[in-house]
């Protein structure tokens, strides 16, 4: 599935999937957890934002910047978080400087971008991490791509792609982060998520 037309769906489905999340639940407590004693002047990237009840509203304490591909994600986050910044951008090219960010959350996004992009991706984000900043993301347990119909009953299509968890810790270890953590939590469609915290030299 090519990358306008994964634009596309987002664009479509952003109000769907916002709907059918809960901002309160476990994994957005583990925010809290890794990031609820930054200070208020730490620079907090979340990657894939949507519409930032997920996890820019659990990050009200710091300065918070959403970036996301979709434009319709990014108007909902602005309504929903509107102290946050609002980046559109990909993360293979993240549109920032380098060590200009404390930490980054990238909830259920990075498994969204074609696997053989990966290694990019986890460049990009030590690229613009802070020496000590923090990675917190969701991982895929397993090895697949494929292309999911009628996702979320939208009638609409979304692209998966992951080289699974053990690629995945080796690919951020090789970008220059050292895994601290990995924890499996409920979600909120009903299934569960493996999240990995990382931290970068």
């Amino acid at each position: 599935m090519e990358r306008n037309r994964i634009r596309e769906s987002w664009d479509i489905l952003s109000d769907t999937y916002a709907n059918s999340r809960n901002p309160d639940g476990n994994d957005a407590a583990l925010i809290t957890a890794c990031f609820g004693d930054l200070p208020p002047d730490a620079v907090v990237l979340d990657i894939g934002c949507g519409d930032g009840r997920r996890t820019l509203s659990n990050l009200t304490h710091v300065q918070s910047v959403g970036l996301d591909i979709s434009r319709s994600g990014l108007v909902l986050a602005a309504d929903a978080v509107p102290s946050a910044k609002l980046l559109q951008g990909e993360m293979t090219t993240l549109p920032l400087k380098n060590d200009c960010v404390d930490a980054i959350t990238a909830y259920h996004s990075v498994f969204h971008v074609p696997r053989t992009e990966h290694p990019d991706v986890y460049r990009e984000f030590a690229r613009v991490l802070a020496p000590g900043g923090g990675l917190l993301m969701t991982v895929g347990t397993g090895r697949y791509q494929t292309v999911r119909s009628n996702w979320l009953n939208s009638g609409r299509s979304m692209f998966f792609s992951t080289p699974g968890k053990q690629q995945t810790i080796d690919q951020l270890k090789t970008a220059g982060f050292e895994v601290q953590w990995e924890r499996v939590v409920d979600d909120p469609l009903g299934s569960s998520a493996l999240f990995v915290f990382a931290t970068v030299a």
